[in-house]
């Protein structure tokens, strides 16, 4: 009697200890993943490579991978059978009306999407893509070596990487920040390459809840290279797993720090200027980001440089002057010197040295500034603001 009791109560610990450590019925495992790779413009070479690899990845974590480049697999009764479906590296217009309304419902009904690379350089005019991918490709410069920065210590996702992961691979930038709708997970460091257009905060691996679903994007994957990289599959990995609602992670949008720094605003058209690796010009609706602010430096004199936050750049009047502004330059001479004046209207004006004229908001701000005006006017005016 007392071995059928120790038995029983046995029994019921381990019971009682795996009810402590089972999965909630919510998070049940990933079983099934279509990988889609359809291409209507630039084919990358890896794509084989980045299917063998998730295709591992199943096999090692108990799901299967279905891969395919057929566009008509998009009805709602065959994505039904999937947890998460992987865009990798397609490019253009892939899915027609109907397959976009299957993929559409497909998401609202609680499933995940994974994007990978190119999949950013996908169906440009479904605005709802868009918003799923978070955000449209812009450019690239030639492969090269970039640090890419973890943005959390802690979590789930990327909390197995180094602070500062250096890699080679093709390093996107985006026409728009997705920042405010998305979780950034990772970012460039422009420093530490050439070529990028986003500045000083340029995501490249993020996640969110949206439509009814989960998204995770990274920006990673064109190298054939990249698929036999344990960190970067172990990041797929993560996506997948999340995206099919297995884990759990925090994928709201994080609250910004207020940017700092003199955001300068002109009076051509009341819009911000923006510096960064191409030319300043005046087109922000808000100095929200490191793109739109700059360290204004005394040189005494009634003299200042204005070094970019977004590239750590002195602005230069490029070619004596003759050539649109650009923060470009490490250090500052006669090129990146400009008289501040201070208008009596409370605006000031900047008389760059290397020409002796006024850094005007060519074409109404339509148009890179530039130092070509020999007279004050309302395109030559610009207020500065710390807020």
């Amino acid at each position: 009697m007392l071995r059928r009791l120790v038995a029983a109560l046995a029994g019921l610990a381990v019971v009682l200890v795996a009810a402590l450590y089972a999965a909630p019925a919510s998070a049940a495992p990933v079983t099934r993943v279509l990988v889609f790779s359809k291409t209507a413009g630039f084919r990358h070479s890896s794509i084989p490579n980045g299917i063998a690899a998730i295709q591992q990845l199943g096999s090692q974590n108990g799901f299967t991978v279905t891969a395919t480049e057929d566009a008509n697999q998009f009805t709602t009764a065959n994505l039904a059978q999937y947890q998460v479906v992987v865009f990798l590296s397609t490019t253009g217009d892939v899915l027609n009306a109907t397959q976009q309304t299957a993929f559409q419902s497909y998401i609202a009904s609680g499933k995940g999407y994974v994007g990978i690379h190119a999949a950013a350089d996908t169906e440009y005019d479904w605005a709802w893509y868009g918003g799923l991918v978070g955000a449209y490709f812009s450019s690239h410069p030639a492969i090269q070596q970039a640090n890419v920065l973890r943005q959390e210590t802690g979590h789930p996702l990327t909390s197995f990487l180094p602070a500062t992961w250096t890699r080679t691979d093709e390093w996107y930038s985006y026409r728009t920040n997705p920042e405010p709708n998305v979780r950034v997970l990772l970012k460039l460091d422009e420093s530490s390459y050439s070529g990028g257009t986003m500045g000083g905060n340029h995501p490249i691996t993020w996640c969110q809840n949206y439509g009814g679903g989960r998204a995770f994007y990274t920006g990673l994957g064109h190298t054939e290279a990249s698929y036999t990289e344990a960190n970067f599959t172990r990041l797929l990995l993560g996506g997948i797993q999340w995206a099919g609602g297995a884990t759990t992670a925090d994928c709201t949008p994080r609250s910004a720090p207020p940017v700092s720094g003199t955001a300068i605003r002109a009076g051509a058209n009341n819009l911000f200027v923006t510096a960064g690796s191409g030319n300043l010009i005046a087109n922000a609706s808000a100095a929200s980001t490191t793109a739109q602010r700059f360290d204004v430096v005394d040189l005494g004199g009634g003299n200042v440089a204005l070094k970019s936050r977004a590239n750590g750049m002195y602005v230069c009047a490029e070619n004596a002057g003759a050539n649109p502004l650009i923060a470009n330059r490490a250090a500052v001479g006669g090129w990146e010197t400009f008289a501040r004046v201070n208008n009596p209207d409370g605006t000031v004006s900047f008389r760059a040295q290397a020409n002796g004229r006024y850094v005007v908001a060519e074409n109404a701000g339509a148009a890179a500034l530039i130092a070509n005006r020999t007279a004050i006017g309302a395109w030559e005016k610009f207020t500065l603001t710390t807020s």
